[in-house]
């Protein structure tokens, strides 16, 4: 019997055929995402009090930092096996999948011992107040306990993506909302088990999916399965893996640090409330930028396939197509934070003063988010044809250069509000230097086409 997943269109089919496929189901599983973190923050918003939305806020930078470490896997693993299958290595593949498993769990069980050793004087370092650490503590301890089961189910969502199966990754994504926004109500108002309720309704819809999962790579008539002798850490793998993979481990850390920063900020000037509404904030727009990583992780076996088979001309186009739908979803979401923002931060909150603080930081962080998309999509772009060195320091760029001292210097002069404006400020200077890092990757890829034409 034939085997499946060999995805050979990547390097034949229609550009832009090729990315509505791919990208589609990853955008839908992307919101999807979006929209399992909300539903969180919403029921726990309404069933639990503004206070707990607070407390879930401070948990941002730790789930940053699980985050970071998924990624790592998650993201390298899957551009590796893009590149490979491209190339047409399709023994290295398979091992890369039973890598991504291994790693996964070492690391997942690594980091939650290492946290919940430390979680109190953790969550107060990250902003917590005696009034939110008990939120806080609560949510993240079964978050913790189940981080292992929420790295391997990520990680093996973004295998299924890079082998052709997009959607697959759609199906398990939204299996996972589903059931959480089916449990969030039940384990909150009918259990009472308040905000806890809310983290272990997560944990129950990943295993869920995590068992479909497995049962989709146990298939031995796909090209990547579950077998024997591929577990084995090999070095050459995990180095590439960790490579690819350090740029959004990176951002993800950069990320953890900057909220960080943020939350004790706002504190410092406006409170408990206004961590909160940082929170409801940060929800909105993840909801858009989700959508831009949906778009990304379409364009990213595409673009890896077809780097990896000297196609650069296809390479061009899928990054062309991509930044335009990326401006577009973008631009929505700057519409709807200046235009209709109470509405926006309502469906989280009806206490009117945590609502008046979102709503303004709300206008404010969207001001250049029509450029942003831009940004987000040049950054994935390294990373998916394996420039790994490009793309952290896109990355870090953005976090580092611009956005950390901004979020200390501008509170000098402005007080909170500073804190607001350095986001869409630290915006503005990334696009710029990701536009002159594009404009230049396209002259090198041009000048490869034109000789690979001369040679031909």
């Amino acid at each position: 019997m034939a085997k499946t997943g060999i995805p050979t269109e990547l390097g034949t089919q229609p550009i832009g055929k090729l990315l509505l496929q791919y990208a589609i189901p990853a955008i839908i599983a992307m919101t999807a995402s979006s929209l399992y973190n909300m539903v969180d923050s919403i029921f726990i918003g309404h069933g639990v009090g503004p206070l707990a939305i607070s407390g879930l806020a401070i948990t941002f930078p730790l789930m940053n930092l699980a985050a970071a470490f998924g990624s790592l896997v998650g993201v390298g693993a899957s551009t590796l096996v893009s590149v490979k299958l491209g190339q047409k290595d399709y023994a290295t593949a398979q091992n890369i999948l039973g890598n991504v498993v291994t790693l996964n769990f070492i690391i997942g069980i690594g980091f939650s011992i290492l946290t919940l050793l430390f979680l109190d004087p953790i969550l107060y370092f990250f902003g917590a107040s005696p009034d939110t650490i008990s939120y806080a503590r609560d949510y993240m301890v079964i978050i913790l306990l189940g981080n292992v089961i929420t790295h391997m189910y990520l990680g093996l969502n973004a295998l299924l993506r890079a082998s052709g199966h997009p959607q697959k990754a759609m199906t398990a994504t939204i299996t996972t909302v589903i059931i959480n926004t089916i449990l969030d109500p039940i384990f909150i108002y009918l259990f009472h088990w308040g905000i806890q309720g809310a983290a272990i309704a997560t944990i129950l819809a990943q295993i869920i999916s995590l068992v479909w999962q497995f049962k989709t790579f146990t298939n031995k008539n796909e090209l990547l399965h579950l077998r024997r002798g591929i577990y084995k850490l090999r070095g050459t793998i995990v180095k590439n893996t960790i490579a690819i993979g350090m740029s959004p481990f990176l951002m993800n850390l950069a990320a953890c640090f900057i909220v960080i920063f943020i939350n004790k900020g706002l504190k410092e000037y406006d409170g408990d409330l206004a961590i909160g509404a940082f929170g409801i904030v940060n929800r909105i727009v993840f909801l858009f930028v989700m959508i831009v990583m949906g778009l990304n992780q379409g364009m990213q076996p595409i673009a890896g396939y077809n780097f990896g088979a000297q196609q650069y001309h296809r390479v061009n186009q899928v990054l062309k197509l991509t930044i335009y739908g990326a401006t577009a979803v973008t631009t929505t979401g700057f519409l709807v934070g200046e235009l209709m923002p109470e509405l926006a931060v309502s469906a989280f909150t009806t206490h009117e003063g945590l609502i008046q603080l979102s709503a303004t930081g709300l206008r404010i962080v969207v001001i250049f988010f029509p450029i942003i998309g831009f940004q987000m999509v040049t950054a994935n772009f390294f990373q998916s044809i394996g420039m790994a060195g490009k793309a952290i320091f896109l990355s870090l760029t953005r976090q580092l250069l611009f956005l950390l001292p901004s979020i200390i210097l501008l509170p000098l002069c402005w007080g909170s509000a500073g804190i607001w404006w350095s986001m869409p400020i630290s915006d503005l200077a990334a696009s710029v230097v990701a536009g002159i890092m594009l404009y230049r990757q396209f002259k090198i890829f041009k000048t490869h086409g034109n000789k690979l034409k001369v040679e031909n």
